[in-house]
């Protein structure tokens, strides 16, 4: 079950955009605009459909501040993953 587990997450994180948006949190919480300058080959459309996946994984939470939409890594595992992801081929 873990082994099932661990593969969905895998694919999920599979994707350059959706690691550029992790790396881009580890630093803290950002804002879509803020999350889309370490994500500029793609539409903000695209890095919300993006970002909404990470959000139902249960990989990121979301918080309304005034007009923008807050996001920030919600899992410590993860945070550790991408930590070690970024220190290797983030840029």
């Amino acid at each position: 079950m873990k082994a099932r587990k661990i593969a969905d997450l895998l694919k999920l994180l599979a994707n350059e955009h959706r690691l550029l948006i992790l790396c881009s949190l580890i630093s803290g919480p950002l804002t879509v605009s803020e999350i889309h300058t370490f994500t500029p080959n793609i539409t903000v459309s695209a890095l919300s459909q993006h970002l909404n996946q990470l959000k139902t994984a249960g990989i990121l939470e979301s918080e309304k501040i005034g007009m923008n939409v807050v996001y920030r890594i919600q899992d410590e595992r993860i945070i550790a993953l991408i930590s070690a992801i970024k220190e290797n081929y983030c840029n």
